[in-house]
């Protein structure tokens, strides 16, 4: 089927069952590995080096996932070994087995920033939420009741669910070229979802590996944490999403990090520039009510109620949107006397 212009459209109906591979170009398998959360599976690119696979974002450190991936390695994958395993960026459910890869003679590839980022958390396991997470949390206007709750709970570790990662990585770069399973590729490098993300473009312009940068049907989170509090990730996903759009071509294969593969990159493109904007729209408008907390912008940016499972990445989102409009000079913000939430108003 050739891809139409101006629409999305994805070339398989369903995707493959855990253990099993769906080839998606020749010399390319798409594995669907399964993940304990809401975003129930990651997908995961085998490339065929001959002798060999190379895996591109081989899933989070649980049972689960690894016995998925064990039965892709033993069935379709042939019993070839894993002789490098790519990862686009450090988050758990791309780089979760990287390690264990490693362990088994693989050599890691990846961004220096993604690297130094996934052995930097692996050391920073908290029983509890540390100080700064929870002025941040109570600086953007959680719930007091859920902030009381939270502050006793054992938090989200990262070394819970990923690998540790042994020395030694090779490193991917903007503008690099490299050669994967029989293509060559360019490294575009993106930010907002993740720093230094990478996406690689083959020199045939057949294949796109999106990661969580180029993802068909969903946004990828934007989200500012207490270790970056200033930061402005609205402002560098724009910025990528339009340094890319002079590459990308409506018959382009997009391998995401998740859904289904799509072809129609440069629509793709445009919405997820317009996505934000758009809530950036509706943000101003809902700040024209008075000055609000950042948890008290859920229902314009999200259009939907927010129940306690999505609350944190939620609430980094909203933080996100509002430090947009205050680099660009559009609010201002106070602290809450009784609590220390900042207030925000439009200027």
């Amino acid at each position: 089927m050739s891809p139409t212009p101006g629409k999305l459209r994805t070339p398989f109906a369903d995707p493959p069952e855990h253990g099993q591979a769906t080839e998606v170009a020749e010399g390319v398998l798409w594995l669907r590995l399964p993940l304990p959360m809401a975003l129930d599976h990651v997908n995961c690119f085998a490339f065929d080096e001959g002798e060999s696979w190379t895996l591109v974002d081989p899933g989070i450190d649980t049972r689960k996932c690894r016995a998925a991936l064990q039965a892709a390695l033993d069935g379709p994958l042939g019993g070839k070994p894993v002789s490098r395993v790519l990862v686009t960026h450090y988050h758990p459910d791309h780089i979760g087995l990287a390690g264990w890869l490693q362990g088994q003679g693989a050599e890691l590839i990846c961004t220096r920033t993604t690297w130094l980022f996934a052995r930097m958390l692996q050391l920073d396991a908290q029983p509890v939420p540390v100080a700064e997470t929870l002025d941040y949390w109570r600086s953007a206007g959680m719930d007091p009741e859920l902030l009381a709750k939270r502050a006793v709970e054992r938090p989200f570790n990262f070394a819970d669910c990923v690998h540790p990662l042994p020395l030694g990585f090779t490193r991917l770069s903007d503008g690099q070229t490299l050669t994967l399973g029989g293509r060559d590729w360019t490294v575009r490098i993106g930010h907002g979802h993740a720093p230094d993300h990478a996406t690689l473009w083959s020199a045939d312009g057949s294949l796109v590996i999106g990661g969580d940068q180029l993802l068909p049907s969903i946004s990828a989170n934007l989200g500012v944490y207490a270790t970056e509090p200033g930061a402005d990730p609205v402002s560098e996903w724009i910025a990528s999403a339009r340094a890319m759009q002079p590459y990308a071509t409506e018959d382009q294969l997009v391998l995401p990090g998740h859904k289904l593969p799509f072809t129609g990159l440069p629509l793709r493109l445009r919405q997820m520039i317009e996505n934000h904007e758009g809530a950036l729209r509706r943000l101003r408008k809902h700040l024209e009510s008075g000055p609000i907390t950042a948890c008290e912008c859920f229902p314009p940016l999200f259009k939907r109620p927010i129940g306690e499972a999505e609350y944190g990445l939620a609430l980094v989102e909203a933080v996100a949107h509002l430090n947009h409009l205050l680099h660009k000079g559009e609010v201002t913000r106070t602290r809450r006397a009784e609590d220390g939430a900042w207030l925000w108003r439009l200027t």
